[in-house]
């Protein structure tokens, strides 16, 4: 783990400390790590699921500008992938339906925990759509690429190609850590980077 100050970094409460990574980073493992820590997560990708899955508030709005991308268990994310996938003016699209209300879910989590030391907002494309602006510290998940490629590698339907259109999405993992006040390695043995996510926790906790 590395650190840098935040110039803008400043302790209120809750303090809010921004967690992303590129794909394959090891993310979702380090959210969970933070939880065992008792440190609320906001996890957006968990809260988008949510919102697509069977009964979803999301659903209509979606079958309606992409059709056929729904069905009972809600949005097929292959489907809807692939018409979005590379495609600028469609992605936007849906992150016109989607976004709006990922945002009005992290306001109220906000507000349930208002009276925390600190929270943690678990986004993915925090530098790529300005969440960073909102928060008061950054925490990067990183791992050596050739462990990232074969990380992704395994998921079901991947490709090449696939993972290649993700990272050009993506700001590349080098950048994020520059910008980073924490930088989380995971290509470690998780013993250590558990090490590294309590020494985090501690920080923000009120002396």
């Amino acid at each position: 783990m590395s650190f840098r100050k935040h110039p803008g970094a400043q302790l209120k409460r809750p303090f809010i400390l921004g967690l992303t990574g590129s794909i394959g980073m090891g993310k979702s493992t380090a959210a969970k790590m933070f939880e065992r820590e008792g440190v609320p997560i906001f996890d957006a990708d968990a809260e988008v699921h949510r919102l697509q899955g069977p009964g979803g508030a999301l659903v209509a709005a979606i079958e309606a500008r992409f059709p056929g991308t729904t069905g009972p268990k809600g949005v097929d994310r292959q489907k809807l992938g692939a018409r979005v996938l590379g495609n600028t003016h469609e992605l936007a699209a849906l992150e016109s339906i989607v976004h709006p209300a990922v945002a009005k879910a992290q306001r109220k989590f906000l507000m349930r925990h208002r009276a925390r030391d600190v929270v943690i907002l678990d986004i993915p494309l925090l530098f790529e759509k300005g969440g960073w602006r909102k928060v008061g510290a950054i925490a990067v998940v990183s791992a050596p690429a050739w462990m990232q490629t074969k990380r992704v590698m395994r998921r079901p339907g991947m490709t090449r190609a696939k993972l290649k259109a993700i990272r050009r999405l993506q700001v590349p993992d080098r950048v994020k850590r520059a910008r980073a006040d924490f930088v989380i390695e995971t290509g470690h043995p998780k013993s250590a980077t558990h090490r590294q996510i309590r020494a985090i926790a501690s920080c923000f906790r009120a002396r």
